[in-house]
């Protein structure tokens, strides 16, 4: 019976320091990785999304690049964008520019006078063709209405660096939680620059997890104002009411590439400057100082 407790005692033993270990390993690996992405990832990362950027597709692309409708560059803005009032300042010949597939049905001409008062409806009263409930929409004669494609592309090139934004922040996270050292009195200077950096990279960590939502509730908004131009084809607000929200998605697409390099930037800029106190918060002579 001693025997078989001893031996139980001694594996336990090993296996707690087995995963002791292996904790350890990580965490050194994690500091290894972290230190490799501040000093050499982040600046070519910044690079690149400088260069992105750049490129046409988000620096010179004007609004009517991304509109999905004929309909709603010919009716809404061709009258009011012209070089002799400055209003048109970018105008590409090679825009993406799709049907957004919903035809306007021919007006509905009704057989002989119409009611001098619109007669009173009850549920066994079937809906008449132009009441104010919309047109009922079981399918649709042109078939199904896709997404933007200009902005799904955009959007297919900033979620892989949102999500990228994300991990580097969580690992930077973890990295300076490891270099916190026990809480002890005075000397704690140090301790305080990796406090307020580590804030800095939660905060960066939210605003990127924000990112997503933000996309997805572009979709979600634009399938609802979609839905309204099936049911209300006649009403041109919706029509226009769909190409207010893919310019503002494609503006906030651009803001969202451009936070974050500048959040890449501004997180390189604080941990290179204060590198020396976040690995090394306390000095190894504080002592001698009292």
């Amino acid at each position: 019976m001693s025997e078989s407790t001893s031996t139980a005692t001694t594996s336990a033993s090993s296996s707690a320091e087995d995963n002791a270990r292996k904790v350890q390993q990580y965490k050194d690996n994690l500091i290894s990785r972290a230190e490799t992405l501040i000093v050499k990832e982040f600046p070519e990362r910044i690079v690149r999304l400088n260069a992105l950027l750049e490129t046409p597709q988000f620096s010179e692309r004007s609004f009517t690049d991304v509109y999905q409708d004929d309909r709603v560059k010919i009716d809404f803005l061709l009258p009011n964008m012209n070089e002799t009032n400055g209003l048109l300042t970018n105008t590409n010949t090679n825009c993406f520019l799709q049907e957004l597939n919903i035809p306007v049905p021919e007006p509905i001409v009704l057989d002989g006078e119409g009611h001098a008062k619109r007669p009173r409806l009850n549920s066994n009263t079937p809906t008449s063709p132009i009441d104010g409930n919309g047109t009922k929409v079981h399918a649709l004669p042109s078939g199904r209405v896709e997404c933007n494609k200009p902005i799904s592309e955009l959007v297919c090139i900033v979620k892989p660096i949102i999500r990228s934004l994300v991990e580097d922040s969580n690992l930077l996270k973890m990295w300076i939680s490891f270099m916190i050292p026990k809480i002890e009195d005075g000397n704690n200077f140090g301790v305080s620059i990796q406090e307020d950096t580590l804030a800095e990279i939660q905060s960066v960590e939210t605003e990127a997890a924000a990112f997503f939502d933000q996309i997805s509730r572009y979709f979600v908004s634009r399938a609802k104002v979609v839905s309204k131009v099936a049911k209300y084809p006649h009403i041109d607000d919706y029509r226009r009411a769909v190409a207010e929200l893919d310019e503002k998605e494609f503006l906030s697409l651009w803001l969202v590439l451009s936070e974050i390099r500048n959040r890449y930037c501004s997180l390189h800029d604080i941990v290179i400057k204060n590198m020396e106190k976040l690995k090394k918060p306390r000095s190894s002579n504080a002592d001698s100082l009292y």
